[in-house]
């Protein structure tokens, strides 16, 4: 059983997920973001910044060793069998 909070502001250039169950970053140019499966299982992800998303252990999607998000991405990551899963994601924007 992991136990979560809700929603963490993030505001580091380098931040490690911790139980939460959304974070958002913003207020820094950019950021990488490790999530880290020990704490964590299941996370949303929303970039007010540009960040790179790694996983702890495993890969994104089994292939990837991380992956890069503009500003306004928002990305649902689930842990499942040694790798992170994209659940959902919105896509591209526009600018």
């Amino acid at each position: 059983v992991i136990n979560t909070s809700e929603v963490s502001i993030v505001s580091e250039r380098d931040y490690v997920t911790n139980g939460e169950e959304c974070i958002i970053i913003r207020n820094v140019a950019e950021s990488t973001i490790i999530l880290d499966s020990k704490t964590t299982d299941h996370i949303v992800v929303k970039a007010m910044t540009r960040i790179t998303i790694k996983p702890d252990v495993g890969k994104i999607d089994e292939d990837y060793d991380e992956i890069v998000a503009d500003k306004y991405a928002c990305i649902e990551f689930r842990f499942c069998s040694g790798n992170w899963y994209i659940l959902s994601s919105d896509g591209l924007k526009n600018s």
